[in-house]
């Protein structure tokens, strides 16, 4: 391996604030400490959390870079004390705690894992933030099974791209929701077996309607709001409501009636500040049950768009336009 340099680039809100506040910084490299990897940075996801981490309202965990980005695809670059699960030169994607939007970047060996065959850098880096988020989230606190019926908010999103093409690849029926007609077209194609436009249509009807009047077994909602007590009318009997954001407000009244009526479980999760073992054990799963849907082409990132580090901003506002389909990614 050449010889590494002393500084790298790197994006960084120089204070809390719009798009205009990142900055193209330079900054020392990065040395891996224990069980770490350094990762020569090809390509970084773009995800909310980075917006709200830009706005000064989500501080990365402590020991985290402030460097903003929290999934990277790239080469192993060195290896920290004890880490030996990747070669020097391995191709990685990786989940990081932040520091993703950088010429290099840590990360845990144990939630790094191989780039899929047949994928480049670009689609690589689109995959941890949604894949562990989604597995953990739909498939192990929803318990999504076979023959069951997931109801997805933001189905053109990142998150929900990504839910809908696995879901169906488990044996779910999927009904998603979008912001557009054009959007839930986007949303059949990636196999939707319904989509609702949810600016024209009522979700709760659409759902009912798709399912004969029995609801949805597990709905996952970024929305939180409003939203909240239509996902319980759209539940079926014994549903499971997955709360991962909360777009349209985190403080709600609900009406326990509902819940203990339906037998509802309403619960939910965050994943960055999570310990490296509990994300480990999401990497394990995710290597053994849905890389193999990844070599395969059974399911694939979908890429709205990609743009240079240095423009890092606009990626931003492409992102707070709501207008993107899928995943936004900066390259290095």
């Amino acid at each position: 391996m050449p010889k590494l340099p002393e500084s790298m680039r790197a994006i960084l809100a120089a204070r809390p604030g719009g798009p205009d506040v990142l900055e193209l910084q330079t900054r020392p490299r990065p040395i891996p400490g224990a069980g770490e990897i350094l990762v020569k940075v090809e390509a970084a996801g773009v995800n909310r959390p980075d917006i709200l981490q830009r706005q000064g309202v989500y501080p990365p965990p402590p020991g985290a870079s402030d460097v903003l980005g929290l999934e990277v695809a790239g080469e192993v670059a060195a290896l920290g004390p004890g880490a030996s699960r990747h070669a020097l030169g391995a191709r990685v994607t990786a989940l990081v705690p932040g520091g993703g939007y950088a010429e290099y970047c840590l990360a845990h060996e144990s939630v790094a894992l191989p780039i899929p065959a047949g994928l480049s850098a670009v689609e690589a880096a689109a995959i941890p933030e949604t894949f562990f988020t989604v597995w953990t989230n739909v498939f192990e606190r929803g318990a999504l099974k076979a023959g069951e019926t997931l109801l997805v908010h933001g189905g053109s999103s990142g998150i929900g791209t990504t839910a809908i093409q696995l879901a169906k690849a488990f044996g779910a029926r999927v009904i998603a929701t979008a912001g557009s007609d054009e959007k839930v077209r986007e949303c059949v194609g990636l196999g939707a077996d319904r989509a609702v436009n949810y600016r024209t249509q009522d979700f709760v009807a659409a759902t009912l309607a798709a399912t004969d009047g029995k609801g949805a077994d597990v709905i996952l909602d970024m929305v939180g709001g409003d939203y909240v007590a239509r996902n319980y009318a759209a539940a079926a009997l014994d549903g499971r409501i997955v709360q991962i954001a909360f777009l349209r407000g985190q403080k709600v009244e609900i009406d326990l009636r509902v819940i203990m009526a339906k037998r509802l479980f309403h619960t939910g999760s965050t994943l960055r500040p999570r310990s490296v073992a509990e994300k480990a054990v999401i990497a394990e799963a995710l290597h053994a049950k849905v890389w193999p849907l990844l070599a395969q082409g059974r399911c694939k990132p979908v890429v709205d768009s990609v743009f240079p580090l240095a423009e890092a901003a606009s990626a931003h506002r492409r992102m707070e336009s709501s207008a993107h389909v899928g995943k936004i990614v900066l390259t290095v």
